[in-house]
């Protein structure tokens, strides 16, 4: 957690440097002209995604992900046109495979129980996907504005609203991997989740493309009902438009 700080604060530094180095080089210039520029209204993420701070009784399973999608308007400052402020409205996903480990979403209870059925029959593939509407805020440093092009460095928060949760069971197979049944089981429910969540996010590409991370805040989990764990996404964006 306190790595996690660590590199947000580093990144802020980043932005704040890229921004005084910017002013200082083009104090004497004429204004951009940004009439025309590209404002990277559309933004797409993907990326692959853990928990962090999970025991190990829960075993993660490969290939989890991230997708969003976003619609943003930008605001770029007075004082210094290659720094902006991007606001915006979308929805972010986040989609967890489990190994061998029974999610009990539907369960009578306090607690979210995650059982390890591995000496026992199980599903071949476990999901655990969750859904937010989404509002990213995020400061923006272009080095070159006018076109959208060259270096391009963003650091910033999302607020989230739980929209979905569900599991998704494929495959019912013995403890030793035989295939006993082919079929899925998908149940929802969002009892145990909290109905919000605050994401640090950072960025850092060229042009339309840029390599992003994210990090929870807060748990995805009400406290007291199951483990403390915060997603963890790291991956490619593209944006546009």
């Amino acid at each position: 957690m306190k790595k996690i700080h660590f590199l947000f604060f580093l990144s802020f530094a980043l932005i704040n440097g890229l921004a005084a180095q910017q002013n200082g080089t083009n104090a004497d210039k004429k204004k951009i002209d940004l009439s025309n520029r590209a404002n990277d209204h559309l933004v797409i993420q993907f990326g692959h995604t853990t928990w962090t701070g999970v025991p190990d009784t829960i075993a993660m399973g490969k290939f989890s992900k991230t997708f969003n999608v976003y619609f943003m308007f930008d605001f770029p400052f007075k004082s210094n046109q290659n720094m902006s402020l991007g606001v915006g409205v979308g929805v972010g996903s986040d989609h967890l495979r489990f190994s061998k480990v029974n999610i009990g979403i539907k369960e009578i209870g306090s607690t979210l129980r995650f059982t390890n059925v591995r000496d026992t029959n199980h599903y071949k593939k476990t999901k655990l996907a969750t859904s937010y509407a989404e509002v990213p805020l995020e400061l923006r440093y272009s080095a070159n504005p006018a076109t959208g092009k060259g270096l391009k460095v963003g650091l910033g928060v999302r607020v989230g609203a739980l929209i979905n949760a569900h599991t998704r069971n494929v495959d019912w197979e013995n403890r030793n991997g035989n295939l006993l049944n082919e079929f899925s089981v998908k149940e929802s429910s969002t009892r145990y989740f909290n109905k919000t969540r605050f994401v640090g996010t950072f960025r850092v590409g060229y042009g339309n493309l840029s390599i992003f991370s994210s990090y929870q805040l807060n748990s995805t989990l009400k406290d007291g009902v199951g483990t403390t764990a915060r997603p963890f996404t790291l991956g490619l964006m593209l944006s546009g438009l």
